[in-house]
């Protein structure tokens, strides 16, 4: 392409960032949004340039970076990752509009930072270059630290954001030395993705690449028991912030992306590991949703078992799983991230997401309340929304290749969206106990269009999933494919 598509994706909210030191204080909201709205364009261009039945990976922009390590600027899509370019403009979107009348201190410097987020997030699901890859991914923490130690709701947060930062960190490790043992596995070491994609590599190398990946990746999944970050996480942040961490699954993206078309024979050889760890998710995130009484701690563990079946559908290795996993993990963008945005909505009126300081709200907050039963039934795999399709084609690889697992699976799931039902029944039916509940508003205009953006496409990809689904075909066979070759 002569246009540089992607180029223009990625850096729109990092130029934007930097506009905003330039031109007065009083237009830094303004900007902000007109630049997501510019970056939500330019993914719709680059999801509308991509042809389904054209090469694997397309809109490639490739360029020396550093020349002595073989290492480039190279940026692609493919039906794994082009859908989740304007899942992301849109949740930022929605972050944006729950944080919108509450950033006070430093306004600059927090959208600044939510801006450089989004940069190194769609950087992630356009590097095919490793190393390149693997900056986007590291920098990714420096704005996630600040935006939660400095912006953090309660008063442990600043250390929730140490802990999550360095535990982080760690992770990157492996992926690293991974990365590393790939490259140089190579006659003439190179970090490009389809280079290595191309070039198989011993079982004994691939054995430690796939560990390497899985423990990297598994941090940010997450998986247990590397999930100990993700309730601190999701009770000291904003739900702005954790609608971006938790709705958009950047760990299983990579276990999609390197983990397993990377180590493919290594992965046939572990599946059984994959589908242990799927499974141990997917009853650990049950169970510990039942003990939760704070709406946002226990949508945190609902999404470690919605993810934990995505990593154990995926252990069927086949087209069907990948297609599967890659839906769920889109519907984790619009309900997951949805809820939270929604709660976050619900804190700024009451102060708090804990059961036992709401019950009656739905009396003074129906639209939130419907919402919120919206984006929760789809998060936990009701028909017709969103996250049906996914979960359906997932239970069913997962059934063909590991049975246990895969009852294992449907016993947790149904635990998981009793422990939803249970913890929305305390915090909007009932008698009004609070006067916070009492004396809250429903949405404003500006959050009523959030949530009517949400309602159309959870209802919308629920009824008709047919179009996305197709947009991912042609990858997930390659994928599949490549890991019988």
């Amino acid at each position: 392409m002569t246009l540089p598509l992607l180029s223009l994706l990625v850096f729109t909210p990092l130029a934007g960032a930097a506009a905003l030191w330039l031109l007065p204080a009083r237009a830094t909201r303004p900007i902000v949004a007109l630049v997501m709205l510019l970056t939500l364009l330019l993914a719709t261009a680059a999801l509308v340039a991509y042809n389904p039945a054209g090469a694997r990976f397309q809109l490639v922009e490739r360029a020396p970076w550093i020349a002595s390590l073989n290492i480039q600027y190279l940026l692609a899509v493919d039906g794994i990752s082009v859908l989740f370019l304007p899942a992301t403009a849109l949740l930022f979107i929605g972050s944006l509009v729950a944080c919108w009348n509450v950033v006070r201190e430093a306004p600059r410097l927090h959208y600044s930072l939510l801006l450089l987020l989004q940069t190194t997030t769609l950087g992630v699901f356009c590097a095919l270059d490793t190393a390149l890859f693997f900056v986007f991914w590291e920098l990714m923490l420096v704005p996630l630290y600040f935006l939660l130690g400095r912006w953090g709701v309660t008063a442990g947060s600043a250390a929730a954001a140490a802990r999550y930062f360095l535990i982080m960190l760690a992770g990157g490790i492996p992926l690293l030395i991974a990365f590393v043992i790939l490259a140089s596995s190579q006659a003439v070491p190179t970090f490009d993705l389809m280079a290595l994609l191309a070039a198989p590599l011993p079982r004994s190398t691939q054995t430690a690449v796939f560990l390497l990946c899985l423990l990297g990746f598994g941090v940010k999944v997450p998986l247990v028991p590397l999930h100990t970050w993700l309730p601190q996480f999701a009770l000291a942040a904003p739900g702005s912030l954790t609608a971006l961490l938790v709705g958009l699954k950047l760990g299983a993206f990579g276990l999609i992306r390197f983990a397993i078309p990377l180590a493919p024979d290594a992965a046939l050889d572990l599946h059984w590991l994959l589908a242990g760890l799927g499974t141990v998710a997917i009853l650990y995130g049950a169970v510990g949703m039942l003990a939760q009484s704070n709406l946002r701690v226990g949508l945190a563990y609902a999404s470690i078992c919605h993810v934990g079946l995505a990593v154990l559908g995926l252990a069927s290795y086949s087209a069907q799983a990948a297609q599967g996993a890659v839906s769920l993990l889109l519907s984790f963008s619009v309900a997951t991230g949805g809820a939270f945005v929604l709660l976050e909505f619900l804190r700024q009126r009451t102060g708090s997401t804990d059961v036992n300081a709401l019950g009656g709200a739905a009396k003074t907050m129906p639209l939130l309340a419907t919402g919120f039963l919206i984006c929760g039934l789809a998060g936990v795999g009701m028909p017709g929304t969103s996250s049906f399709p996914g979960e359906f084609m997932l239970i069913i690889a997962a059934l063909q290749t590991h049975t246990g697992a895969g009852m294992a699976a449907l016993f947790g799931l149904s635990i998981a969206a009793g422990g939803f039902l249970s913890l929305y029944r305390k915090a909007f039916f009932g008698p009004i106990s609070r006067s916070t509940v009492a004396d809250a508003s429903d949405l404003r205009p500006r959050e009523w269009a959030v949530l009517v953006a949400l309602i159309v496409m959870i209802v919308g990809i629920g009824i008709y999933p047919g179009p996305w689904i197709e947009v991912v075909r042609p990858a997930a066979e390659a994928w599949a494919v490549g890991l019988a070759r």
